[in-house]
């Protein structure tokens, strides 16, 4: 692990336009595989809300992370 960031700010624009903004808990760097890793601390309640659903697919559709859910 290195590079660790607690709550990092991503800005989501789609075609120029300013979506949001997405603050995970966490991001890192997998020192073995090089991997960024955003890591975000959810309630089955809160993972299944329409923001945090669609800034999830956009933070794959933009920066091209997988964000992992820590339950």
């Amino acid at each position: 692990l290195s590079n660790l960031h607690v709550h990092p700010r991503y800005r989501l624009a789609v075609n120029g336009v300013l979506v949001g903004h997405y603050r995970p808990d966490f991001e890192y760097r997998d020192v073995v595989t090089g991997q960024r890793i955003v890591e975000d601390v959810k309630s089955p309640a809160t993972q299944r809300l329409p923001a945090y659903r669609l800034k999830k697919r956009l933070m794959l559709a933009l920066y091209n992370v997988l964000v992992q859910e820590i339950l």
